[in-house]
């Protein structure tokens, strides 16, 4: 997907976050320990943009979301709208696929205490831009929390002080319709932040706009029940 628009393995935009992969590529050599590409459908209509690689997770597998605590939230939940198929086994290799969407992050590379710096997200705009950019109109877009919402609100060539970031929240950018959601990190699981309800409706909202043969039409129906959880 896009790999001429990927940064290189040993990109060095950011000294910092290289220096960071580099030691981990000592401490941890059988981890990816690289800027972490795009995963999903090729063909996507949606695109959902988290912030960066984690640690014990994409830093690790090598697949955005996979290998720590939020990935099992965010693939039950597309699986549920009919955007994933197959089980999400925490590793790269568990065959599960994505239909019609796909994720990216905001900044590639697996940042020190999980927070890139305002100038690491700028170095790594053109690596959000493109993706972005391969959508088909409406450009339909999941920002998962704040970093990821100013990002892309960037990427899209807006400012974000005009488009505030509130979870649920609907914005119309040019041909791009954008919705915020908080991340579904382990932190803001734990602390009831995003309950899987939440982070549920705000894929039910992007629903709306899939093209009408990219779904079944079970699944693309935004008053239908999550499986095994009650709408609150």
């Amino acid at each position: 997907m896009l790999r001429d628009a990927d940064p290189p393995a040993d990109c060095r935009l950011c000294p910092r976050l290289a220096d960071f992969r580099a030691a981990q590529r000592t401490t941890n050599p059988d981890w990816f320990n690289a800027p972490v590409p795009p995963f999903g459908d090729p063909e996507a209509w949606l695109a959902i943009v988290g912030l960066a690689p984690g640690l014990k997770g994409a830093n690790r597998t090598g697949r955005a979301f996979t290998g720590d605590g939020s990935g099992a939230m965010l693939f039950e939940v597309l699986i549920e709208h009919g955007l994933a198929r197959g089980d999400y086994g925490a590793d790269a290799g568990d065959g599960l696929h994505l239909q019609g969407a796909m994720i990216v992050n905001a900044v590639r590379c697996v940042p020190p205490a999980n927070r890139p710096t305002p100038a690491e997200v700028r170095a790594c705009r053109p690596f959000l831009t493109a993706p972005l950019d391969h959508l088909p109109p409406p450009r339909v877009i999941v920002a998962l929390g704040r970093i990821a919402h100013d990002a892309t609100v960037a990427a899209l060539g807006a400012l974000p002080s005009r488009f505030r970031f509130a979870h649920g929240a609907e914005h119309r950018l040019a041909d791009a319709i954008l919705i915020d959601s908080y991340h579904c990190s382990r932190y803001n699981q734990n602390t009831g932040r995003i309950t899987h309800h939440m982070l549920w409706s705000a894929f039910a909202k992007a629903i709306r706009y899939a093209p009408n043969d990219s779904l079944d039409s079970s699944k693309n129906n935004e008053n239908s029940t999550p499986n095994g959880h009650e709408r609150a």
